[in-house]
């Protein structure tokens, strides 16, 4: 390892830098600067040199050159170990760099100002800063390069203990943390060009390049157990999200399917406003209401259908309170107060409830008294989400195809209330409409064809992930039991003919929500109408695939 002798910083982000560069002179490095960030270190103390002192070229065109020099590039892209590089320097009067610390213009704060213009956005595509660290991270096996502030303290602790000079190792990490940077920089700003100058009137850009940095270390496992899988969060996302959720509480690690109902039990309880508690089983709710607390919520969730909720995954749109945490994952709650309540409303004596089994739970935050309760089921994952309502604009939807994707919207709107119609001759009581409007979003976060039966605000029956919504209707008929009866039900997409809509009026319920606009709606309220049901059409179709 050579002890670094010379750095060049210029960054657009100075948090830290004078005092690292403070530390580095300490050490006996030269330092060449450029503009804002030379004033700064002049100002803080630090003897500095000039760029163009040292290229004997000036900076011009408003600084739009000023590092782009045979003079830099050639001190950083020498091979020392060539003694023909080494000979041209020295007949050039180039002298090696040996660490290179840039960070770059804010092109993606800028483009996310709502009222930025093309010209403000070109303005902030770096130029001069990506090329020196592009040439510096390709000479990683003698050039140290950071982009990165939070790179500064390992730095400096590593030239202390090791006479000024960083381990290959090291240098090659930065180089990989460069060109990771600088190509979801390049993308960045090649997605915002694409919208800028698309010839079709288009949301979507034409290159779409968003960029994922891993996070820890791989998942304990697959959607099955001989696959392999790891967790990537999107760098530039609005919101923090899931991919990095603090895990608080687990032996275990999560695997790729706990992250997939994680995220189901996430963006269904964050669609509720009252305190609400979601059981998600294999991507769909099992259990899902909203009450006056949370614990009431959860106890009806849990009391919907507690044969599926073994092995769930939960979420909570509300800080866990100590009540709530001691129903969770409590073998005792189960059998003493909801299995009796399940079976009586539900008429089911016969099926077998297992246990009360929780993989994990994900919630904005949890009471002290709460978490202490929780931590002692040593097997479940607990997840805190600050951020747990989504912020930002809708990011788009993207599922793998072979050869590609396919991207869409988020599907984050509900029909407006106002343009429900009531189709039917029957009118909904208050009570009614209330507890439609709360299926219609029950329904959204059910896997086509989906068929849910609520009462009040409680999922009591759930139809999912059927190829006919005939079935749908016989299966969530059979999970609801005697609460179907009286219930109402809402479906994700229209019935196509008459056969779908008898059979939801078999299961009991007296109120159905629906999209409407098949070429049957004639038909499918003459139907509702014989039956004397209530029914309303949305416009709105949730297809979940």
């Amino acid at each position: 390892m050579s002890k670094i002798q010379r750095a060049l910083i210029s960054v657009s982000d100075k948090s830290g830098v004078v005092q690292f560069a403070r530390q580095l002179t300490g050490m006996g490095v030269t330092i060449l600067s450029t503009g804002g960030t030379m004033r700064a270190l002049q100002d803080g103390g630090v003897p500095v040199t000039a760029v163009e002192d040292y290229t004997g070229f000036p900076e011009m065109m408003e600084g739009r050159v000023k590092t782009l020099h045979p003079k830099i590039h050639g001190a950083l892209l020498a091979n020392r170990d060539i003694a023909q590089h080494l000979a041209e320097a020295k007949e050039h009067g180039i002298e090696l760099i040996d660490l290179v610390v840039v960070n770059l213009y804010p092109f993606q704060e800028t483009i996310a100002q709502p009222d930025v213009t093309l010209e403000e956005a070109v303005e902030n595509i770096d130029i001069g800063g990506p090329t020196m660290l592009r040439s510096a991270a390709k000479n990683f096996a003698s050039v140290a390069v950071v982009c990165n502030p939070d790179r500064y303290g390992k730095i400096i602790a590593e030239m202390r203990a090791s006479g000024g000079a960083v381990s290959l190792e090291t240098r090659r990490q930065l180089a990989l943390e460069v060109f990771a940077h600088t190509g979801q920089y390049d993308a960045a700003i090649a997605q915002y060009l694409s919208r800028q100058f698309a010839e079709e009137d288009s949301e979507f850009p034409t290159y779409f390049a968003p960029w994922y940095v891993k996070q820890g270390s791989d998942l304990r496992y697959g959607e099955n157990s001989h696959q392999q899988a790891a967790v990537y969060a999107q760098v530039d996302a609005a919101e923090s999200g899931l991919a990095r959720a603090k895990k608080i509480h687990g032996e275990r690690d999560l695997s790729f399917n706990n992250y997939l109902d994680l995220t189901a039990a996430l963006t269904t309880a964050r669609d509720f406003d009252e305190p609400t508690a979601v059981i998600i089983k294999h991507l769909n709710p099992c259990g899902l209401a909203s009450a006056a607390t949370l614990g009431q919520a959860f106890q009806d969730a849990w009391a919907s259908d507690p044969i599926s909720a073994f092995g769930s995954v939960m979420g909570f749109n509300r800080a866990i309170d100590a009540e709530t945490a001691q129903m969770i994952g409590s073998k005792d709650f189960l059998f003493d107060i909801i299995a009796p309540r399940y079976r009586e409303e539900s008429g089911d004596k016969d099926s077998m409830i297992i246990g009360a089994f929780v993989e994990a739970i994900v919630a904005p935050d949890y009471e002290p008294e709460a978490l202490e309760i929780l931590r002692q089921q040593k097997n479940l994952r607990i997840m805190r989400m600050k951020q747990f309502e989504a912020i930002g604009q809708p990011d788009f939807d993207l599922k793998k195809i072979p050869g590609g994707l396919v991207v869409q919207d988020e599907d984050v709107q509900f029909a407006d209330p106002d343009d429900i119609q009531v189709v039917t001759e029957r009118q909904p009581s208050d009570e009614q409409l209330m507890s439609l409007l709360f299926a219609d979003k029950v329904a959204k976060h059910v896997k086509s064809n989906a068929i849910v039966l609520v009462q009040g605000k409680r999922l009591v029956g759930c139809g999912a992930g059927q190829m006919s919504r005939i079935d749908s209707c016989l299966i969530a008929a059979r999970k609801a039991g005697n609460r179907a009866r009286g219930a109402v039900l809402a479906s994700d997409a229209m019935f196509p003919a008459r056969d779908g809509l008898d059979a939801a009026a078999a299961t009991g319920a007296e109120a159905i929500i629906q999209p409407g606009g098949s070429r049957a709606d004639e038909e499918v309220i003459a139907a509702a109408n014989e039956h004397g049901l209530v029914m309303l059409f949305t416009g709105m179709r949730h297809f979940w695939h």
